[in-house]
């Protein structure tokens, strides 16, 4: 029998960014830099570079701000514990971003949480939104950094939900969204919302300006195709 191959229309496998994707967690981390900076005694350093530690491992925004690994630790400390006690529900949801959800949810998306942010405060995040439901499962680093780097992070939950690459897209706001989606061979969407910039997300392989128009960006990535024989 001669083979073809078949296209049909199924969304892909959609990984969410948690922090400046899905919501907007600003006041609640900048304010918690300022308290760690004051618990250890560090000149608190301009809102412009403390908003550069959304989005990466913390600890790697912080080592770079106060230029030593001992005082990162300590400001870390302080961080978490802040942000544990109130800093994570000083956050806020992009407006449309939760009807967007329903949306690709209702559609049959199969989606999860892909954070670098730790476990424990991205499921605090997600509950505290409404969202459990939506997502099939929140993953995040751990309070030891592992997973903490965004390209190890996928490849974990691309082997441990045993998904298809060629039918996965990593939806981020920050460059490391989309270097660890190039790493892990599945194809980036870049929103423009968020804390990244244009020039840094430029290498995306698809782009959504606002979170209304997100149903109609992840609609409109290619077919899957598979071939029968």
């Amino acid at each position: 029998m001669e083979s073809k191959t078949i296209l049909y229309r199924t969304l892909p496998t959609l990984l969410f960014d948690l922090d400046g994707t899905l919501s907007d967690p600003r006041e609640g981390i900048l304010r918690c830099i300022r308290h760690a900076f004051a618990e250890i005694g560090a000149p608190v350093p301009a809102e412009q570079a403390m908003e550069q530690c959304i989005g990466p491992p913390l600890r790697d925004g912080l080592r770079c701000l106060l230029d030593s690994d001992e005082l990162a630790d300590r400001a870390l400390v302080a961080f978490r514990h802040e942000y544990g006690r109130a800093g994570l529900l000083e956050n806020r949801v992009y407006p449309g971003l939760s009807n967007a959800l329903h949306e690709l949810r209702e559609a049959g998306a199969a989606m999860f949480v892909a954070t670098s942010k730790p476990q424990q405060f991205a499921e605090q995040t997600i509950e505290h939104f409404g969202w459990r439901a939506l997502f099939r499962k929140v993953y995040g680093c751990g309070f030891d950094g592992t997973l903490a780097e965004k390209s190890d992070l996928l490849r974990h939950l691309i082997a441990s939900e045993a998904l298809d690459p060629a039918d996965t897209i990593m939806i981020g706001d920050r460059k490391y969204d989309i270097v660890a989606a190039r790493e892990n061979g599945i194809r980036s969407m870049a929103v423009l919302w968020g804390f990244g910039s244009a020039e840094e997300l430029r290498d995306a392989d698809a782009f959504c300006a606002t979170p209304a128009d997100l149903v109609t960006v992840v609609f409109a990535q290619p077919l899957r195709s598979r071939r029968s024989d």
